[in-house]
């Protein structure tokens, strides 16, 4: 298996370097970077690419570790003996009525290769990557309640993403081979936009793309607009046909743009913008 991008994902050579190599190396890819740079669509896009079905988990603040792997329905099972039935009697009787496979558990049992998404992994808490050290290190785990060893059939393609809200254990790291995703450069960003906008003209194209960036680059800024927000901006910009020449002013001092709330998502951001504005046009 090997990864060479994809015609609806612009990938870098160093991301599918990265990509190859922890396909090679059988180690979970750790793709950090600032949000909506790509990291969720790249488990998409190379399970798409490899012929590979994709299971997702998606990480919340409240996320255990324990739910990948499987959860015990008690409840169910107390309620199913208060019934008194022929059926929910046979039914208490084997355990395994009320496992629930995690995501984990499916995919080591998986009959064919899959790849794994456990997405945005620093959302949860500091406890969690340290609770699937075992797991994804010798892709295995007991369960329990049913007194047996659960074993990947064939180890599965696992990407993990985070958007740096919190230190990952070092102990975790070890395990993982890791890339940044670097904010795309210009020319990269043009490639971006014309996956999504083909037949988009060069004059809106230059005009929102130094907006974009001159708004990014803004010191003091909260926020900064993201790549999944200039593709919306421009979105906007096409519905609402736009002229370029609306996106900056005559003498190319600053300006607001117009439906600038695709790309500043704060107050303080927005008030921010207002104030240099303002400033740049007494300085005129």
């Amino acid at each position: 298996m090997k990864f060479q991008g994809t015609d609806n994902y612009v990938a870098t050579a160093d991301l599918m370097l990265s990509v190859n190599a922890a396909i090679a190396l059988q180690r979970p890819l750790l793709v950090k970077g600032e949000p909506g740079t790509g990291k969720t669509m790249l488990a998409e896009e190379v399970a798409q690419s490899l012929g590979l079905p994709l299971l997702q988990w998606h990480i919340k603040s409240t996320t255990k570790a324990q739910q990948g792997l499987y959860e015990y329905d008690a409840v169910n099972r107390l309620r199913d003996s208060q019934l008194n039935t022929a059926d929910s009697a046979a039914r208490v009787q084997d355990i395994r009525n009320y496992i629930v496979q995690g995501v984990l558990w499916q995919a080591f049992t998986a009959d064919a290769p899959v790849a794994l998404l456990i997405d945005e992994i620093d959302k949860a808490d500091i406890e969690f990557p340290n609770d699937l050290l075992r797991e994804i290190d010798r892709m295995e785990f007991y369960c329990y309640e049913t007194r047996e060893l659960i074993k990947a059939k064939h180890r599965p393609l696992v990407f993990i993403t985070s958007n740096n809200e919190k230190e990952l254990p070092d102990a975790f790291l070890r395990r993982c081979f890791f890339h940044y995703i670097k904010f795309p450069e210009p020319d990269t960003m043009k490639r971006i936009v014309e996956v999504h906008f083909p037949g988009l003209k060069d004059e809106l194209l230059t005009a929102a793309m130094k907006t974009f960036y001159d708004i990014r680059g803004l010191p003091g800024l909260k926020k900064k607009p993201s790549t999944s927000e200039l593709i919306d901006w421009l979105k906007l910009l096409m519905a609402e046909d736009i002229p370029p020449a609306a996106l900056h002013s005559a003498d190319s001092k600053v300006a607001v743009p117009p439906l600038v709330g695709a790309l500043l998502k704060n107050e303080q951001d927005t008030t921010l913008f207002e104030k240099l504005v303002f400033m740049n046009q007494r300085n005129r």
